[in-house]
């Protein structure tokens, strides 16, 4: 059976839904205590991985011993490492606080599709992880605004249930905000999901942690949490792409220069050249503040960098835009420049993961055309690209088991909608602009 009318059915079934009725939530769970314990002092700590490049992984870890290796042994058996690979360290200090020994150490080439195991610096424990697949179909697990609350646990433990390649966080991580040692809890916390499959994140403004005179921006984000920048050509960690089984994700900056002048917009510019919709079907952009936003939260803030940037996503036919920042869920109609368009990208503010702060429950009514969907709800996304065609996407709320979808789409790529095809020159024409 042909299951393309299947999908179009379900698709134009999906696409009617108008919006959920308000479902009002209670105030955030208390932040999560962290009793403190001795450790021992070369024990790897808040480890994670994430994409360092084709076919390898970059393992990050923290020791409090400064002499500690930065080595990283692996191997597709348990306590068989057949290969060892050395990597880099960095530490910083922020007023009173030093930070533990910063580790980070690339691994590979590895196989698509494979569990490995390792260990960091030689000590127990081992950790073990397993590698996307090499083509369709791959599933994301998207979740912003993370922090340490009972509700960030909630998150976690429903995206564990989720069978899911590779995490995707649009900024706001640990929400730290100038106390460094809630990094370190942070990365405890996020530990045993981030230390099994890549998480791939951007900033937000609660990274930016800046004194001035005294304190550069996001000192304690980019020591920590380093992303394949250089490896996509970019010069900042506050922005950079990657590929993976058929798609190609760009991680943009709100919070550094994005004007047309800016190195950002160059760099966007040269990276939206370099993208094969042969190779990579499906385009993904991901930074922190929504541009279309119908939450009374943060109206405007992402306006200056929308009038800079729409254009070249446009014409590049980026299919899905995750935002965070509005504490709440939002998806919308395929847009562009203010309006429906079904050459535009579908815009999703997922900024409900389980920060401190709270929900944002005012929404402007009555809704904008372009909104489908909207709730103010802790929750988590998965987006399932099924082929080069379609992907399923599903939002699922904390208080619902996992497998119920708050909100679901099947959503048709621009590739195969001929959209693509038709801005070639449109596309063209923008990018050797001066």
């Amino acid at each position: 059976m042909d299951p393309k009318p299947i999908i179009t059915v379900l698709f134009l079934i999906s696409a009617t839904v108008i919006a959920a009725q308000e479902y009002v939530r209670p105030p955030p769970r208390k932040a999560l205590h962290f009793p403190w314990s001795r450790k021992p002092s070369s024990l790897p700590q808040q480890v994670h991985i994430s994409f360092a490049g084709d076919k390898h992984l970059r393992v990050t870890w923290v020791t409090d011993d400064k002499s500690a290796p930065s080595v990283v042994e692996y191997g597709t058996s348990s306590g068989k490492y057949s290969s060892v690979a050395q990597g880099e360290s960095t530490s910083y200090t922020y007023m009173l606080y030093r930070s533990g020994k910063i580790h980070h150490t690339v691994i590979g080439p590895l196989e698509h599709d494979t569990v490995y195991f390792y260990q960091c610096g030689g000590q127990a424990p081992e950790f073990q992880f397993k590698t996307p697949p090499a083509q369709f179909p791959i599933t994301f697990a998207v979740a912003g605004d993370l922090g340490q609350t009972g509700w960030t646990k909630s998150t976690l433990d429903h995206i564990d249930q989720c069978k899911y390649d590779v995490h995707l966080l649009p900024g706001d991580l640990s929400y730290a905000d100038y106390i460094q040692s809630r990094w370190d809890t942070f990365g405890e916390l996020v530990q045993p999901l981030a230390s099994a499959r890549p998480w791939m994140v951007t900033q937000g403004n609660h990274e930016k942690e800046n004194i001035p005179l005294l304190k550069d921006g996001f000192q304690s984000y980019n020591s920590r949490w380093k992303m394949p920048y250089e490896e996509s050509g970019s010069s900042s960690n506050l922005y950079y792409s990657f590929e993976v089984a058929g798609v190609h994700a760009i991680m943009l900056g709100s919070y550094t220069d994005n004007d047309e002048y800016s190195d950002q917009y160059r760099w966007l510019k040269a990276d939206l050249s370099k993208v094969d919709r042969q190779k990579t079907p499906w385009l993904l952009v991901l930074f922190h503040v929504p541009w279309y936003n119908s939450n009374k939260a943060h109206q405007g803030e992402g306006d200056s960098m929308m009038a800079a940037m729409e254009p070249l996503l446009y014409a590049a036919s980026a299919d899905i835009v995750f935002a965070g920042h509005v504490h709440a869920y939002e998806r919308t109609k395929r847009v562009n420049n203010g309006k429906s368009d079904t050459c535009g990208a579908v815009h999703i503010t997922i900024g409900d993961g389980g920060n401190k702060e709270g929900l944002a429950h005012k929404y402007k009514n009555p809704p904008p055309e372009w909104s489908v969907f909207r709730e103010a709800s802790f929750g988590h996304g998965e987006l399932n690209i099924v082929n080069s065609t379609h992907a399923f996407w599903s939002w699922h709320r904390n208080d619902d088991d996992e497998p119920v979808r708050s909100d679901q789409v099947w959503i048709t790529s621009l590739v195969s909608s001929g959209c693509v095809a038709e801005k070639t020159l449109e596309l063209t024409k923008i990018l050797t602009e001066p």
